[in-house]
């Protein structure tokens, strides 16, 4: 198998006394889609927070096309290719949406530095700003500022600016929460087309066992920090380990209405 695109070995946080994560080692590649879930307080977004340099981690490492990046800080880690979208929006609110996507276009041409500067010039900025906010289903919104978005457009706008950054490592925490029961399915759609692409690693913490039925190749169940089952969905869901940490039912008893064995 090729080399992993991210890799963490022996990850944990401690704070104070509790250990947050808890010595997790998993390797992600090219071309899959890896669902973490687990209970409440499983240590699942604060993972993710290790993964993209939000919090240093006490002891293990992470790893991006081979290279150590354990020491850098998530802007850095960011330009070696993660990219993150939040439970909560993290955007220039007062620019409007084409401005928030051209600006992640500038980015990653390089054209940081003057990202206030004269660009009405750069036709092919804009038009690739324009195809990301197509694909994230914002042409309508093109002119309105960020702040004026409903909640669902914000996750909308957030996927766009990551998908303009092209990164190798796609991070999505929980992108269908708050969001209409209209907008959940332009989420699920930008990132099933993601994966088509065959080319991006994505992860992605969720709750709703339907989208991750829907979209996992694979499944990490965290439990106490812990990594406690990793492997195929159909596997991992129906594992006694998962029903008695994630679903809360202890190994050997029968999920109500379901028929005994044998």
């Amino acid at each position: 198998m090729s080399r992993p695109v991210l890799e963490t070995k022996g990850l944990t946080i401690r704070f104070g006394g509790h250990v947050a994560v808890d010595s997790v080692s998993a390797a992600f590649h090219a071309g899959t889609l890896t669902a973490i879930v687990g209970p409440n307080g499983a240590g699942k977004t604060t993972y993710f927070n290790l993964i993209s340099g939000q919090l240093s981690a006490t002891a293990g490492s992470v790893l991006i096309d081979g290279v150590e990046v354990t020491n850098f800080g998530a802007a850095r880690r960011a330009r070696s290719g993660i990219g993150r979208a939040f439970q909560l929006t993290n955007l220039f609110p007062n620019l409007t949406v084409h401005e928030n996507v051209r600006l992640a276009v500038q980015a990653r041409a390089g054209g940081g530095a003057n990202i206030f500067s004269r660009w009405d010039s750069r036709r092919d900025w804009i038009k690739q700003a324009d195809r990301f906010i197509e694909a994230a289903n914002l042409t309508d919104k093109h002119a309105t500022a960020a702040m004026a978005l409903p909640h669902g457009d914000k996750r909308k706008l957030e996927v766009a600016i990551m998908m303009a950054l092209e990164p190798h490592v796609f991070m999505f925490d929980e992108p269908t929460a708050g969001m209409s029961v209209d907008d959940v399915p332009v989420i699920l759609d930008l990132i099933k087309k993601l994966k088509a692409g065959g080319d991006k690693t994505i992860l992605l913490v969720e709750h709703k066992m339907e989208v991750v039925k829907s979209l996992a190749d694979r499944i990490l169940v965290l439990h106490n920090g812990r990594l406690v089952a990793d492997g195929d969905p159909a596997k991992v869901i129906g594992s006694t380990v998962v029903q008695a940490a994630y679903l809360g039912i202890p190994a050997g008893r029968r999920r109500p209405g379901e028929a005994p064995h044998g």
